[in-house]
């Protein structure tokens, strides 16, 4: 057990406070921001869901509805829109076929359900699970490039370390809670942007004594 995991999160909570994150006011709108910010800022993916609520098109039956060009012309903000177009359309066409009244159909495993999120062409590990833990509520960790610049600097993990290793030491250090893991992810999050940054630790920043 490594104790500097839970001392993380305390320090983090004191400092910053209840995040809210994934911001998003169902879980397809949850969902859709986590493959939009694929190589892009948050900024970004808010103007291009602006877009996709104004034209009516929140919803996983519009977005497959639409024509390629259609979709492209609202999600442009987010970047890379060719290729999250094509994205979005195939976790558009899983989830209907896998979500019910925005809960998961039963009966599989959360181990299964990231199994079938990662055979989507264009979901990775770190898109399957935050649909997993923001729109599921499943307990698994979300690793970033975020949380793997901050667990080098301060937990000791060796910066090169896989998606998966380092998520095991996460998940095998705190309790299998997906409010815990929900709040710590973000809370890496706005540590890493605010004060652990990727060229230099500020002096601010709430990790630096460990």
């Amino acid at each position: 057990m490594d104790k500097r995991i839970g001392k993380g999160f305390d320090i983090l909570f004191a400092r910053f406070g209840k995040q809210h994150w994934w911001p998003g006011d169902s879980p397809w709108e949850i969902c859709t921001g986590a493959v939009l910010t694929q190589n892009t800022s948050w900024n970004n993916v808010e103007k291009a869901i602006a877009l996709i609520k104004s034209a009516g098109a929140l919803d996983p039956k519009t977005i497959v509805e639409l024509s390629a060009s259609e979709l492209e012309e609202l999600i442009r903000p987010s970047g890379f829109f060719r290729i999250k177009t094509q994205r979005l359309k195939n976790m558009a066409v899983w989830w209907m076929d896998n979500v019910r009244d925005s809960k998961l159909a039963a009966g599989h495993s959360t181990a299964e359900w990231r199994r079938r999120l990662l055979e989507v062409n264009g979901i990775g590990p770190e898109t399957a699970d935050s649909i997993l833990l923001y729109c599921f509520s499943r307990p698994v960790f979300v690793i970033d490039a975020y949380a793997r610049r901050v667990s080098a600097r301060h937990f000791g993990t060796d910066p090169e370390i896989s998606y998966h290793e380092l998520q095991k030491i996460f998940m095998e250090n705190l309790p299998a809670s997906a409010e815990l893991f929900n709040e710590y992810h973000a809370l890496l999050v706005r540590n890493a942007k605010e004060c652990c940054r990727k060229n230099v630790c500020l002096e601010n920043c709430p990790l630096r004594n460990i």
